[in-house]
């Protein structure tokens, strides 16, 4: 299992790390930035948890956190590591000529949005995926396999009542049963692009966060559900906190000429249930002091203000 032990962390993962517009911060320091959460922080499913029900810590992780990526684009942003300049395709490449076989694990999470936002956290692994693994049922199972084992954890650490009402603080959920998913698997790396826009649900809630996103802390963990006794604990793959992020520290991509990145076009829904987010979060307004949250089996993630300024953005 992959720690958290950056001192024995190989030179390339630290560089890599080091170079996202988004800086590595310490987790209980990290306003505009990203950061590992303790493994201990999310609730899994325990070795008897089918007799039981009962969830245990989380434990260390499967991967190394390997970077996060805030971004936008005039489109909708996928396959991003199909991109051959993209800096973690090519440390990935740099160090697979070496004899290595890293593997990355990226995650991207499609925001609705008109200025298509996108944040991604990437993992790798440095051994082989062990033989009959749930990770290895995983990478050469087909997408129906995928789409009924991907699950999301969603801790709201820090935010707006509002927004902890209507996420829970501790939300799950499996997420090719919620929400698009494609599927990108090569020899170095999977990709999974989450469209959280094609769920009417998510889309509600990441409008009702709209004003909210440089006041939030989420953690994120990903895993793949046991669904048998001797599938059993659940492991998390990877885990990233992001914190309080600011519109304007979101890095520019280029749209390839391939036009790997689809357009993402406003909807009638998204109009709609940005209207319900913004009715209802009047209506909550003057009951969000004292208040207690729920948790409750949704989707999490914050849109973003429509104001953006170039200033500050970088090439990606």
């Amino acid at each position: 299992m992959a720690n958290l032990d950056v001192d024995n962390e190989p030179e390339w993962i630290k560089r890599v790390k080091s170079e996202g517009a988004i800086p590595l911060l310490d987790p209980d320091n990290c306003s505009n930035g990203w950061a590992s959460p303790p493994g201990n922080s999310f609730m899994v499913r325990g070795p008897e948890y089918f007799s039981t029900k009962v969830k245990i810590p989380g434990g260390e992780f499967l991967l190394k956190p390997l970077g996060f990526d805030w971004i936008k684009a005039p489109k909708k942003i996928s396959d991003i590591l199909n991109n051959p300049k993209h800096r973690i395709r090519r440390a990935l490449q740099d160090e697979t000529s070496t004899g290595c076989k890293p593997f990355v694990w990226a995650f991207n999470l499609q925001v609705p949005s008109k200025e298509n936002f996108s944040a991604v956290a990437y993992f790798v692994g440095l051994e082989p995926v062990p033989e009959g693994s749930l990770m290895e049922q995983f990478l050469k199972g087909d997408d129906a396999f995928r789409t009924n084992r991907l699950k999301l954890i969603a801790n709201i650490v820090k935010g707006p009542w509002i927004v902890r009402k209507a996420v829970g603080e501790h939300a799950i959920c499996v997420i090719g049963r919620a929400l698009t998913c494609k599927y990108c698997i090569t020899d170095d790396y999977i990709e999974v692009d989450i469209d959280i826009g094609s769920s009417v649900i998510a889309n509600a809630i990441v409008h009702l966060a709209y004003n909210y996103i440089s006041t939030l802390t989420v953690d994120l963990a990903f895993l793949i559900e046991s669904q048998t006794q001797s599938e059993l604990p659940e492991q998390i793959l990877g885990a990233v906190r992001f914190s309080e992020l600011q519109t304007t520290s979101a890095t520019l991509v280029e749209i390839p000429s391939d036009g790997n990145i689809e357009e993402l076009l406003p909807s009638f829904p998204s109009r709609l249930w940005k209207s319900f987010g913004d009715s209802f979060s009047h209506l909550v307004h003057a009951d969000t002091q004292g208040c207690s949250s729920s948790s409750s089996p949704s989707n999490v993630k914050g849109d973003v203000d429509n104001g953006l300024s170039e200033e500050g953005t970088k090439r990606w």
